[in-house]
């Protein structure tokens, strides 16, 4: 171990966007609670590839006494890792196969879920009727195009739902918006739903600085959904 440059992650800046994890070929960084993380210092070059993809300046290089970079150790890691979906959505295009299309005769028949409106939290009055005592969802919105089963696996049983945008959006409106309702409402509990992008586990560091700002306590549950359609875990705060 000696003095060398690595880089530091500013964690009140952080926003979780993940633009610096697919801007880091060695895979030093990974979002983990909704911040940008420093997982293992020899994974860390300390050239700062990932410092000018940071909107929020989050990201410096300091001088510090720190593991060696090991190379090897990052070419070891990188051939076990398993590739990122898409990385920035907006930097890779990718197709999928499709299932076949439903034959079912009344397949435009089913019945929606949705039990209120509108659904986007811009749009939201924190006052909303449907918010108090309920069982929210915060669904990023990719996730009802990917997800073929979104209203009746979330949205059934007059779930209320709040669909939001971290990588398009601006963060501070939303942060707002969340305080007032966790705040007001009286909810019972929050269910996040997003995709397995890294810039969408942005809706997991706006309701952790919403809820700390608010001083509310809530169940928190989160859902990671696969571009696929599938799954991928769930877990709770």
């Amino acid at each position: 171990m000696s003095v060398r440059k690595i880089v530091k992650i500013d964690e009140a800046k952080c926003n979780g966007c993940g633009e610096c994890i697919v801007n880091c070929p060695e895979g030093a960084l990974q979002i983990i609670d909704g911040k940008a993380r420093l997982v293992k210092e020899s994974y860390c070059d300390g050239l700062g590839a990932c410092l000018g993809n940071c909107p929020l300046g989050a990201i410096t290089i300091e001088e510090r006494e720190a593991d060696e970079f090991d190379e090897q150790e990052v070419q070891a890691n990188m051939a076990k890792a398993a590739p990122l979906p898409c990385g920035c959505p907006g930097t890779l295009l990718k197709s999928l196969a499709p299932a076949p299309a439903c034959d079912c005769k009344n397949a435009e028949a089913v019945p929606s879920q949705l039990s209120h409106w509108p659904v986007q939290l811009a749009l939201v009055p924190p006052t909303a009727p449907f918010l108090k005592n309920a069982e929210v969802l915060l669904a990023a919105d990719c996730v009802p195009f990917a997800f073929a089963d979104f209203h009746r696996r979330f949205l059934s049983g007059n779930r209320p739902v709040l669909v939001a945008c971290p990588k398009l959006d601006a963060r501070e409106p939303y942060v707002s918006k969340l305080k007032e309702i966790f705040r007001t409402a009286g909810m019972k509990s929050l269910t996040i739903v997003h995709m397995e992008v890294p810039c969408c586990g942005g809706l997991n560091a706006l309701v952790q600085t919403a809820l700390a700002e608010s001083g509310a306590t809530l169940a928190v549950k989160e859902i990671t959904i696969g571009i696929s359609g599938q799954i991928l875990s769930e877990r709770q705060w």
